[in-house]
């Protein structure tokens, strides 16, 4: 007879903290999605905000940059040992302490008296959402099989689209009713529920055997990923040229460089357990999925701004109102990505995400076609909602692609992974379209508009292509050959 894989409760010990019988697998995922969703909010509810945030703390606009910076660099440096220490202590107990966290840093940038100290709460807040977004996927593996773990991707992939089309329609309406300090307040029931419900529902998985942190993957892992997010999302601030004396954006750009090709060597040579075990991109699944999901968080990243620009400084919205039109676009690819979800259970998952790059790109490159001065808003819906679509099929198939084949041990380094590309991706795409931009801007708005986006459907090709090669799954391999 053929060896089985051991099942997982001979790879993990189910610690339920109640000591009764485990909650159903549906309603530990709804635990898990109410902190998902606030972490998402987080990112981009803040936007809306900015001005209102300026007028009552007397800050700069680099200081109002930097709100949102802080939170988005400490989001995406930590998030590759997030991921091991929920393989170390056990996915909820990070999990938990995430929460707490945020919670208390949402507090903490609430009652903020000035910029200085809003930002380092907004920093901490980027920390402990780190601590979150690797156990919410890895938790899901362990939650559900693989033959239903796309739908429950779904699910979680659908409350990150909701996240971002809710963000400028709720930091509108809160700033409007509370001032800027809701947007922040609001977390604090949202997060004490989070936390009640996670610390009821989710199993308390811990792992078989200790492991072994390694200090120096973490060192080289976190300067490197720090001055390399720092460098890109800071060079047109400082226009690409002197920081502090000798200190430069370029050598920024370069110590970061060398510190993560050291982290790389390290991981090849490091005896015990290293911190990124290089074994995962020896499945060419794996590898793809990251990859693909770095070219999708470049073009989202290069998405918003550009079409905020264009929406406000060519066509005269408002901030809420230019908000308010991608709203449809977001909502749609909600409701597609619990679908993409659900079919990816039955339908090759590589399809699913080839169909979403294939409409992005359709949708984007409509909408760069599409752009000149004084065109109404209408006229741009059907590119947006077709976007819309493709985003929604594109998540959760990418990640379900990335964990279907591995095993229990490297969940939790996988997900860190999947999540810090993805966030890099957006950093790059972001930096990549502010030069653009300026490069452009020159003429009109709307050209430089076009540029920016051009640059997105150019991240997405290279998706499509990587969902090109990756392979289909040995049942629907088998089933083809029967």
């Amino acid at each position: 007879m053929p060896r089985t894989r051991p099942p997982l409760h001979r790879l993990l010990r189910n610690r339920s903290s109640s000591g009764s019988a485990s909650p159903s697998p549906r309603a530990a995922l709804y635990a898990l999605c109410v902190s998902f969703f606030m972490i998402g909010l987080d990112a981009t509810v803040v936007n809306v905000a900015v001005p209102d945030i300026r007028a009552s703390l007397d800050a700069s606009l680099n200081d109002a940059v930097w709100v949102n910076s802080a939170y988005a660099l400490c989001y995406a440096v930590p998030l590759i040992l997030a991921g091991r220490l929920g393989d170390r202590y056990g996915p909820k107990r990070i999990f938990l302490i995430g929460v707490t966290g945020f919670t208390l840093a949402s507090l903490a940038c609430a009652l903020a008296p000035s910029a200085p100290v809003l930002i380092a709460a907004r920093a901490v807040q980027g920390l402990t959402a780190a601590l979150i977004a690797p156990q919410t996927m890895s938790l899901i593996v362990h939650l559900f099989p693989a033959e239903r773990r796309g739908r429950a991707l779904g699910v979680w992939a659908a409350v990150g689209g909701a996240a971002m089309a809710a963000g400028p329609v709720i930091g509108g309406l809160l700033v409007a009713w509370t001032g800027w300090r809701g947007i922040f307040l609001i977390n604090l029931p949202v997060g004490v529920a989070g936390w009640i419900a996670a610390h009821r529902l989710l199993p308390d998985w811990r792992p078989a055997k200790d492991h072994r942190l390694d200090l120096w993957g973490i060192v080289l892992s976190g300067l490197g990923l720090a001055a390399l997010v720092f460098g890109v999302q800071s060079g047109e601030a400082y226009d690409w040229g002197t920081v502090a004396g000798p200190i430069t954006i370029p050598s920024i750009l370069v110590f970061g460089a060398l510190c993560l090709a050291a982290f790389v060597w390290w991981q090849h040579h490091n005896p015990d357990e290293p911190l990124l075990p290089l074994r995962l991109f020896h499945h060419r699944n794996f590898s793809a999925a990251v990859t693909a999901g770095g070219t999708m968080g470049a073009a989202m990243g290069g998405l918003f701004l550009p079409l905020m620009v264009y929406l406000q400084s060519d066509l005269g919205y408002g901030p809420p109102a230019a908000g308010a039109i991608t709203v449809p676009m977001f909502a749609l690819s909600s409701l597609c990505a619990r679908f993409a979800g659900k079919r990816s259970d039955s339908t090759s998952p590589r399809l699913l995400a080839g169909a979403g790059f294939a409409l992005l790109i359709a949708g984007l490159g409509s909408l760069t076609w599409l752009l000149r001065p004084g065109i109404s808003p209408w006229a741009l819906m059907p590119s947006l909602l077709v976007s819309g679509i493709g985003i929604g099929l594109v998540s959760a198939p990418l990640a379900a692609i990335a964990t279907r084949t591995l095993e229990p041990s490297l969940v939790g380094a996988a997900s860190g992974v999947f999540n810090t590309t993805r966030q890099l991706g957006g950093v790059l795409g972001s930096a990549a379209t502010g030069v653009l931009l300026q490069a452009h801007l020159g003429s009109t708005s709307t050209t430089a508009t076009q540029a920016a986006l051009a640059f997105s459907v150019a991240m997405l090709v290279i998706g499509l292509g990587c969902c090109a090669i990756v392979r289909p799954a040995p049942a629907a391999r088998t089933a083809a050959g029967t």
